[in-house]
């Protein structure tokens, strides 16, 4: 039997009536309420601005591994990791040190998010460099071989066009064997996947399920192409839904969700939510990421623990 993987993503910070001194008590409240839904996966967003389609950009941002710090420090249980790390925000071996401190922290429970970073308003505003898509993916490749050496060797070295580390340090190890899990984030079918392949233990695509479906085919070449077992990837896929109690709650829960938002996700009661996560795993996804964007509430996090613990009880043939 398989059993379904579960992820709350926090890309907003805004909420109505929560002052910034309050705020990051809310998102730890958000964070253990996920945990104790069931959730196996916390995550937040690794940007300066707010992203479009999310919210204005001057709406707040905190920066992730600080908070992830924080909320590490009052949970139990839930991996905890961006959703993704911009390449070319940090430099590899410290980013490195900065998860595997996460991991110590958080007692073993840190994940690497990583990909080729987007967001070109933010490279501009905070003065990041931002090469072309060829270039910022070469640097992806570069930093998952640093990270993944850090993690795993005792002094390692490297030396790439980009970047390089020399006898590098990285004590206290991780505490997870083998290091933090690496999930590589984006759908790029003939460079992202092709790292995906080699690299990571987690994916995350977005998409209804048909557009989400055709990137596991490719994953596979990819995997073949190197020599790895697919089976050894999560594949996650953001959900386009909204857990409901009832039809009657629709309405009430569609006008709760920011404007940019409305037209890409669904309210869904939740026999008919289960039956959609269904059809995904039937398709080949192991895990569902569900964003704190219209589930702002401890009260709406539990709802959706509820349709985990439906998911659960009754098992995907394997």
């Amino acid at each position: 039997m398989i059993r379904p993987f579960f992820g709350y993503h926090m890309p907003s910070y805004t909420f109505a009536g929560v002052p910034n001194a309050q705020l990051f008590d809310h998102v730890v409240e958000l964070a253990q309420s996920a945990e104790a839904a069931g959730f196996d996966l916390v995550t937040v967003m690794d940007h300066f601005y707010q992203i479009g389609g999310v919210g204005t950009d001057e709406e707040p941002m905190l920066e992730g591994y600080t908070v992830l710090g924080g909320i590490a420090a009052r949970t139990k249980r839930v991996m905890l990791g961006t959703m993704v790390t911009g390449v070319t925000y940090r430099n590899p071996a410290m980013l490195a040190k900065t998860v595997t401190t996460l991991d110590i922290v958080s007692g073993g429970r840190a994940m690497l998010g990583i990909g080729a970073a987007w967001n070109d308003a933010e490279h501009a505003g905070y003065g990041f460099e931002f090469p072309p898509i060829g270039e910022r993916e070469d640097r992806l490749e570069e930093a998952l071989t640093i990270c993944k050496a850090m993690f795993t060797q005792e002094r390692p070295s490297f030396e790439g066009r980009y970047y390089r580390i020399d006898r590098a340090l990285n004590r206290p190890r991780p505490i997870q064997p083998g290091g933090p899990r690496i999930m590589v984030g984006g759908g790029g079918e003939k460079r992202t996947l092709k790292l995906a392949a080699r690299f990571a233990d987690i994916t995350n695509w977005f998409g209804p399920l048909e557009e989400a479906a055709a990137k596991l085919a490719v994953l596979d070449r990819h995997c073949e192409a190197v020599g790895r077992d697919p089976s050894e990837i999560l594949r996650t896929v953001s959900v386009p839904i909204v857990p409901v109690a009832s039809e009657a709650d629709k309405a009430r829960v569609l006008e709760r969700i920011p404007a940019q938002q409305r037209a890409m996700l669904r309210p869904v009661p939740l026999d008919e939510a289960a039956a959609i996560l269904r059809r995904y795993m039937d398709a080949g996804f192991g895990g569902f990421i569900f964003r704190n964007v219209a589930i702002r509430t401890p009260e709406a996090v539990g709802l959706v623990g509820e349709l985990i613990g439906m998911m659960r009880k009754e098992g995907v043939p394997a």
